[in-house]
């Protein structure tokens, strides 16, 4: 670790990955403001926090391509802090291997950053990765509102202990944040301005907790209560797993009209052989018979989804299967990924790892069909009219961006952020749509 230094008057937070992360980030970014600490650019600021994603090789390896930008940053190197799921599943050894890293804290000790900046700053070792039994929600600042649409985390960890995933152990078992804290902070952001909030999990809806009258509640249940919440115009979920897919998160989607019609629901393969192997704990079938089902209260949702192609022993045939599967499921969008093996994952010593040639070409196919069906979906809302939510400017003088129902980036001219307003879409690419502002006829 280095040598004593200066306390850092400013940060930067640069998040990859997953949305929990970006919400993560954010969190950071405040509890580093409470200490008084300001916001600048990754060229200006005092401390650097890469939060980082641990899911795939490159990402992980983006990590320790920053560091080395920042190591050599024209007017002297930063304080480097890396955090997130690349710091827990590494640990110790990150600074051994970048000697530019000044602190690693990971995603479940992030509240205790404050302390470890410290311990830098006096060149001691700056290392946290444990998993605290008391929540870290408690010690982290008030959320405060501002931005339109926001994230909330309400449920962390996994126990289902896919063979390809390292989420079990860089996150820990699944956790359900308590009804009251939830509530609060949602109370809090909407107090503040945000209109739409996003409800965050590794398995969102495996969320349960009491509710204040004591009664068990699933995650239809808290978002019936945040429907009642009044400012809260728009809630959305991810990531979802096919086996919490509770009755009643089924039939919210067809009677809470704040609950959009967008559910993302990763199935990652369309063969039950690897669906097996992955130990995903579902087949196809029961997988297609959940999206009917949800199309059956819901008719226009938007469902998206993810894919892995070249899983160990994943033959010509069975990429096949995974092509059939996205063509009878129709997506409005869709991840996609190669296999990468993760150190510690049962998937990382299989035999029959498929070659990287192999895993190319069968993702540009797949992600050919997806962008088939998303640029589908997209130009099948032409002539619909829907609200907005205005999020930020667009590149163009006077030019909106905001997102639909679905999820859709909508570009329009005119209005300010925050503002949720009617428009008819109007012309559609397969990444973005324009759209015309309406005129709500008078009360």
């Amino acid at each position: 670790m280095s040598s004593p230094r200066p306390a850092p008057k400013s940060f930067h937070v640069k998040s990859f990955g997953c949305q929990m992360n970006v919400y993560d980030g954010a969190r950071m970014a405040e509890l580093m403001q409470a200490e008084g600490m300001v916001e600048a650019g990754a060229d200006d600021a005092d401390l650097v926090l890469l939060n980082t994603c641990h899911i795939r090789e490159k990402a992980a390896e983006k990590v320790y391509s920053d560091i080395g930008r920042l190591a050599k940053r024209a007017g002297g190197k930063p304080m480097i802090a890396v955090a997130g799921c690349v710091a827990q599943a590494e640990g110790a050894e990150i600074p051994k291997r970048a000697k530019a890293v000044d602190l690693v804290v990971g995603p479940q000790a992030y509240h205790r950053l404050p302390g470890l900046i410290a311990d830098a700053v006096a060149g001691r070792p700056a290392v946290d990765t444990d998993m605290p039994a008391a929540s870290k929600f408690d010690a982290l600042p008030a959320r405060r509102g501002g931005a339109p649409s926001a994230f909330l985390t309400v449920q962390e960890g996994c126990d289902k202990f896919c063979t390809y995933c390292v989420v079990p152990y860089t996150r820990g078992a699944e956790v359900s944040r308590p009804w009251a804290a939830v509530m609060d902070e949602a109370k809090a952001l909407v107090d503040g301005g945000t209109r739409e909030i996003t409800l965050l999990g590794q398995n969102v809806n495996a969320w349960t907790a009491e509710d204040e009258t004591g009664r068990a509640q699933g995650l239809d249940g808290l978002i019936r209560a945040l429907d009642r919440l009044p400012g809260l115009e728009r809630i959305r979920y991810m990531t979802s797993h096919p086996n919490d897919m509770a009755d009643g998160l089924i039939a919210a989607h067809g009677d809470v009209a704040s609950l959009m019609p967008f559910l993302h629901l990763p199935v990652q393969s369309g063969s039950d052989r690897i669906l097996k192997a992955m130990n995903r704990a579902h087949d196809l079938a029961s997988y297609l018979r959940l999206i009917d089902r949800v199309r059956a209260v819901r008719p226009d949702i938007a469902v998206s989804g993810d894919y892995i192609v070249g899983f160990p022993g994943e033959t010509d045939a069975e990429f096949e299967e995974t092509l059939a599967a996205i063509r009878e499921v129709g997506h409005a969008q869709a991840y996609s990924f190669k296999y990468s093996p993760r150190p510690g994952t049962p998937a990382a010593t299989m035999d029959d790892q498929i070659a990287p040639q192999v895993m190319d070409e069968r993702l540009q196919r797949l992600q050919a069909l997806i962008g088939d069906q998303q640029l589908a979906f997209n130009r099948a809302t032409i002539g619909r009219t829907c609200d907005i939510l205005i999020e930020r400017k667009g590149k163009q003088p006077g030019q909106m961006l905001g997102k639909s129902p679905w999820l859709q980036s909508v570009l329009i001219d005119g209005g300010e952020i925050g503002d949720l307003v009617e428009v008819e879409i109007v012309a559609a690419g397969p990444q973005s749509m324009h759209g015309e502002r309406q005129r709500r006829a008078a009360a």
